[in-house]
């Protein structure tokens, strides 16, 4: 026997989808901003100039996009009225012993099972603040790169942009040993991003292979079934 238990919101599932699809995008165009990896087999070149500020617009707008959800993200983590994670995060004997369960139960193919999973467990809700905080990083030292292209010290909306950018981010410099420091980190970041996704994928098809409960369909109807004995 199933009981159907809510597990997302409507805005919970549009943020995971935009920041998904935010991701997905900022790698792509990062790459090629890194190395442009495919403007040579473009044949005409009076295209070849615009392709470099195409995909720096898009990696930008993909970035504001990750950010103002990061934003939304840390709001609804101590003020959201349906759940509020943080209280998942605090390092309680209670989450303590959850997240070993959680653990062992993937350690040991689901022969473990003893919490319960109808909730969001504080295995997973560590492992999605893991993500935000890399998604901080690459904010901050994106920035920094960003903020090193405007020398002159103005931009198009002002000086106080590239002031304000200075102020957030230019920590970065002294932490990681300057831009070329900042680059690698921000390069670095992404890597560790994608083997947080294929984590989150592999173990969300895992976890409804193994505990039956609609797992994956959270994401896009917002419920899961749990078994009630």
């Amino acid at each position: 026997m199933y009981k159907k238990v809510k597990r997302m919101t409507a805005s919970m599932r549009i943020f995971h989808w935009a920041n998904a699809i935010s991701i997905v995008v900022a790698v792509i165009t990062g790459l090629y901003i890194a190395d442009p990896y495919y403007q040579a087999k473009i044949a005409d070149p009076a295209v070849h100039k615009y392709i470099m500020a195409y995909n720096r617009f898009f990696h930008f707008i993909a970035a504001i996009i990750l950010d103002v959800l990061f934003i939304a993200i840390a709001y609804l983590y101590f003020f959201s009225r349906f759940e509020r994670p943080y209280k998942k995060l605090i390092p309680n004997g209670q989450n303590i012993r959850e997240f070993i369960e959680v653990l062992l139960n993937l350690l040991t193919l689901n022969r473990r099972k003893n919490f319960d999973s109808s909730h969001s467990d504080s295995f997973n809700i560590v492992w999605f603040t893991i993500l935000h905080l890399l998604l901080l990083l690459m904010l901050f030292t994106g920035f920094q790169m960003y903020v090193a292209g405007l020398a002159h010290g103005t931009s198009s909306i002002g000086t106080w942009w590239p002031w304000l950018l200075h102020i957030l981010t230019d920590w970065t410099l002294y932490v990681f040993g300057g831009l070329a420091g900042v680059r690698n980190v921000h390069h670095l970041t992404m890597w560790i991003i994608l083997a947080w996704v294929l984590f989150h994928i592999y173990y969300q098809v895992w976890r409804t292979i193994f505990w039956k409960e609609g797992d994956i369909a959270i994401v896009f109807g917002g419920y899961k079934f749990k078994k009630v004995k």
